[in-house]
Parts: structure tokens; sequence; C-alpha cells
């Protein structure tokens, strides 16, 4: 009898817009620039099909616009102030920014340029910037004007790591899963270096707690590596700091994927481009009797409703650029 193919476990489940975290980054054994590569590569493969898995990562983009509802953003929503979507996915995060600043010029930044294309499918206003280096991103006119361009709808392929613009241009950064795959401090300064006095930034990221019941699952099995780790709040706000941006709120949330069983489970964080690992992982599938054991371990986690879940121990951050670039608490 035909056996029945198996997920490749060699891949890691994870969100960027997806939840694998790159605390790898800080190795030095690691090439940051071809782990960025091979997080672009992990996304245009995803692109097209994103969307249909991509539940989870809907979910947190609604709970960081409630969060950003309540926090005082008048000064950095001043007219004509720019607003860049980093990490921008597939777009699903614009109807958050419609409603959290609908008059705000809008920058709409990935670093995969199949999941823009596919943002720009969702919103045919999207158009791709030219120049974003020298643009004057900090001025607009009749309200909603980027560089002159009368949409004030652009579409930018960028690194958050390496963010594509001049010094002091943006009011508000909002990033909805896309930071936790960046290095903290360097991810954090670009965002400081960016923002306009006064600017803020409001931060989905993803803690330790992230994906814990597959970890678990896989300790008896092997000792590679099947997720990478993700880093606590305290590390971001402490990177926030020693980018002289001050944390002005931060809250912290379990949310749920949930499949009817575990093969579903991976295969949808496999669809939404979450399978990058630095190091140790496994490298080959695995076999049926080590598959079932596997099914076995996550199976004690199965819920009340009979799905699996796949928990993603949510952070939401408020960081704010001061007057003063000296003043941190």
């Amino acid at each position: 009898m035909r056996e029945h193919a198996r997920p490749d476990t060699r891949l890691a489940p994870g969100p960027e817009n997806a939840p694998t975290a790159i605390a790898g980054a800080e190795r030095p054994d690691l090439d940051p620039r071809a782990r960025r590569a091979d997080i672009r590569r992990a996304f245009d493969r995803a692109a097209h099909h994103y969307d249909a898995a991509a539940h989870v990562q809907r979910e947190i983009c609604t709970r960081l616009g409630n969060f950003a509802m309540s926090q005082d953003l008048q000064a950095a929503l001043r007219p004509g102030a720019p607003v860049l979507d980093a990490g921008c996915g597939t777009g699903f995060g614009f109807a958050e920014l419609d409603r959290l600043c609908p008059d705000a010029p809008r920058i709409a930044l990935d670093l995969a340029p199949a999941m823009l294309a596919q943002a720009r499918r969702r919103h045919c206003g999207l158009i791709e910037m030219q120049d974003p280096a020298t643009a004057d991103v900090s001025q607009g006119t009749a309200g909603r004007s980027v560089c002159n361009d009368p949409t004030g709808l652009h579409a930018v392929c960028g690194d958050l790591e390496h963010l594509p613009f001049a010094d002091d241009r943006l009011g508000l950064i909002w990033s909805s899963l896309a930071i936790q795959w960046c290095d903290p401090g360097r991810a954090l300064a670009e965002c400081a270096r960016v923002l306009a006095p006064g600017g803020i930034a409001l931060i989905a990221t993803l803690g330790p707690r992230t994906l814990w019941e597959l970890r678990e699952a896989f300790a008896p099995i092997d000792g590679a590596r099947h997720t990478i780790d993700f880093h606590p709040a305290t590390r971001w706000i402490e990177a926030a700091r020693a980018s002289a941006l001050v944390p002005l709120a931060h809250e912290g949330a379990e949310v749920h994927a949930c499949a009817p069983d575990l093969r579903g489970l991976l295969q949808d964080i496999k669809r939404i481009g979450a399978a990058t690992v630095d190091g140790g992982r496994r490298r080959r599938p695995l076999g049926r009797a080590a598959w079932s054991r596997l099914q076995a371990h996550y199976e004690r986690h199965r819920r009340p409703d009979g799905r699996l879940p796949a928990t993603y121990d949510l952070i939401l951050l408020a960081l704010h650029r001061p007057d003063d670039p000296d003043r941190l608490r």
C-alpha cells in the first residue's frame, strides 16, 4: 500500500509577518546577509497561499490595532506625517491603519517582493515608491500625498534592519509580526533613526512561549532545533532604550492557532513561510515511527473542542522617539 506523505519536519514552524525570531542573528557564526536572503525566499514562496493560513496573523493585527487606539498618537500623526507599515506582508494590516490614521500618507515595506505583489493585488492604489532614500516623505499636501503623488500609498521592497529612508522622516511605524525576524538592536535602532522627533513605533512580536507545544513534543524525538529562540519583552525594551526610544506601554497575551490534527497544524505554519531556522535543524524528514511518536506526544495538548493548538506568545509594544534624544526612562 502506498505510504501517505508526511510533513517535512526539517522546516521549523514559526510568523514576518510569521512567528520565529532571529535570536540566531546574534551568533557570530551566521552570515546576516545570507540569513536575510533565506527569509526573503521563504516568504516569496509563501506569498500566494499565505492568506489562506494566516488566521493568527490577522487576529494579532487586529489586537495591535486595538492596542494602538489606546495610545496618544496625536503628535505622531501630525498632518502630512507618513506612516510606515514595516513588514506589511500581503497587506491585511491596511484596514487597521485605515481605522487608526485614515488621512495619513502610507508606505508599505516588505522584504519579499512576492508579498508586496500580493499587497498590490489587495490594494490597487499601492504603487512602487521611487528612490525612497532621497524622497522627501516628511512633507505632504492635500492630506494624503507622499513624494508628490496624490494617492499617498506607496510600496517599498526593503529590510527592517536597513530601512531605505533618510533620518527623521516618519511619524508612525506599524509592524505586526515582522520584527521578530530581526536582531532587536539593529531593527529598533533603524526605527529610531527614521522616526521624526515625537514619532511612535507600534510593534507586535512574539515571546519565548511561542510554539512551546512543538518544542515539548519534539524533545523526546531528537535533539534538533525545530524552532529558534524568541526574545522576551524585556529584551525588546532594553533594545528600545539603547536606541533612545522610550517605552510607552507594553502588553502580553497568548493567541492560539488550531487545526484538527498535527499534520494540518504544521502545514499551516509552513504555508505562512515561517520555515527558516538557524543551524542545528533536522536535515531529514522523520521516519514513520518517529512521526507516530511525535503525534502521540502532541496529542496530549488536544483541547476539549477537539482541536490541536499552537501557542503564540504575543508581545505588543508602543515606543516613542522623544524630542530630546537623551531622554530615557
